[in-house]
């Protein structure tokens, strides 16, 4: 997979912690903004990357904080999809019958794809569960209205096999912090008349266990396909400097659970 644009390391913990407000999904103030743009400033026009970055981690601090399925009602755009063992369904309904847990799941984007015009966005990143498992998501945001964005489809799935545990550290042991990559990529904005080329085909699939969508501007896909054996893939493809490349591509295979 070939990712270009560009990378920007983040402290995350440090500068992306977002606040929450009342009435909907809580944003970051202008000062926090600010300092995320300062450092994706290749970032063309209304398309940038740290809205997106802002965005995650506001969901999972609401997350912490206010309830994980709290938060995920509060993001979520109306029709929004899970991406569930058996495939896509309406969230909404779904989250009606559930109990926030003691403890949410914590997540940090690793990798983020905005269309030219900024509309659509989908980050990759990782988690971690109270009980220590990890593994990776995807989230499609689109833009609304009011200029905030909300997910459109989520999926989530446990690395198979898990990783081996940390080493624990001894008292006295000198332990620095892991600083998150945030890997941030925009599609190219089509100039004057010059058209932008359909991406490339892409397998149907069985009826009912694919699907493709394209943003309005036609800079960005994704596409998700729920496989016979159960593994859930995810891919998103960007137009950028005259060709079609793949920024993500997840596939989360059944744990058995």
């Amino acid at each position: 997979m070939r990712l270009t644009a560009f990378a920007v390391i983040l402290a995350i913990p440090l500068m992306l912690t977002a606040c929450a407000g009342g009435g909907g999904p809580p944003k970051p103030n202008k000062r926090q903004v600010a300092q995320i743009n300062r450092m994706l400033t290749t970032a063309p026009g209304a398309a940038q990357p740290s809205t997106i970055v802002a965005a995650e981690l506001a969901f999972s601090r609401a997350a912490r904080e206010r309830g994980q399925w709290t938060a995920f009602r509060q993001f979520a755009a109306p029709g929004a999809l899970l991406h569930g063992k058996n495939g896509p369904f309406p969230i909404e309904p779904w989250l009606a019958t559930q109990t926030d847990p003691p403890e949410a799941v914590q997540w940090a984007p690793r990798t983020v794809v905005l269309s030219c015009d900024g509309a659509l966005a989908v980050s990759q990143g990782r988690f971690r569960d109270p009980q220590g498992k990890v593994g990776n998501f995807v989230t499609v945001w689109e833009r609304q209205a009011d200029n905030s964005y909300r997910y459109v489809f989520d999926v989530g799935g446990d690395d198979v096999p898990q990783p081996a545990p940390r080493p624990r550290t001894e008292e006295g042991d000198i332990v620095v912090t892991e600083i998150d990559a945030v890997q941030g990529l925009v599609a190219t904005c089509p100039r004057g008349d010059a058209g932008i080329p359909p991406p490339p085909a892409i397998p149907l699939g069985e009826d009912g266990k694919t699907d493709a969508k394209l943003s309005r501007d036609g800079t960005l896909r994704w596409r998700w396909e729920h496989r016979a054996d159960g593994t859930r893939y995810v891919a998103a493809e960007y137009f950028y400097q005259g060709r079609w490349l793949t920024a993500i591509e997840q596939s989360l295979v059944p744990t058995g659970d």
